[in-house]
């Protein structure tokens, strides 16, 4: 079993955290997700930023996690996919954020990054993995011998999709799949399972 599937996260399957805890607090800003800026670290800054200015941490933030739910249909998917192949979560979301909806969806693989938090609860700055963008995540997999089948619906997974065997965006705002026609894109877990399927025939 040579070939791994790497699927973004939120978006893909959760709603965005960040949009969920903007819909709890009324901070527009925080609305913003990779979808709409494609420069992570300034998007990160401004989060930080905010939140600070609002008087939110950690604690704040993982109340409105406890509350968000997968996808519909999306637990189902991740089940099948796992039965027949290998599958890693590549997300530019948290640790602190991601463990708690780990669980909801039967606990798959999840590469993500830390956060640094004061004593006080406050989140202070981000802290990236070794291999810092799904990117470098996927040419390491490709250098131990994996094919890589990857999909997500940002900007942030343009790479791994491109670098990949197979590559979709996943219910990607029309301004991303405008910009990048060359991607197939897909609307249903069914599509993407469908075509995960026979990108991994293809391989054999």
């Amino acid at each position: 079993m040579n070939s791994i599937v790497c699927l973004d996260m939120e978006g893909v399957l959760i709603p965005e955290i960040w949009i969920e805890f903007a819909h709890e607090t009324g901070i527009k800003e925080l609305r913003l997700t990779t979808k709409d800026e494609p420069d992570y670290d300034k998007l990160m800054k401004m989060r930080i930023r905010l939140l600070k200015e609002h008087n939110y941490g950690i604690k704040a933030i993982q109340k409105v996690i406890d509350k968000v739910e997968p996808y519909e249909g999306a637990k189902e998917f991740l089940d099948e996919l796992r039965s027949f192949t290998q599958v890693i979560i590549l997300s530019d979301t948290y640790r602190e954020f991601g463990l708690p909806v780990m669980k909801k969806l039967g606990y798959p693989t999840l590469f993500c990054h830390e956060l640094e938090i004061a004593d006080n609860g406050e989140i202070t700055d981000y802290k990236l993995r070794k291999n810092g963008t799904k990117l470098e995540t996927v040419r390491a997999l490709q250098s131990i011998g994996f094919d890589t089948i990857a999909a997500g619906d940002s900007y942030n997974d343009l790479g791994m999709i491109r670098a990949s065997k197979a590559g979709f965006l996943f219910r990607s705002p029309e301004k991303i799949k405008n910009e990048n026609k060359d991607v197939k894109t897909l609307e249903t877990y069914e599509e993407l399972l469908n075509e995960i399927k026979n990108a991994i025939s293809e391989a054999k």
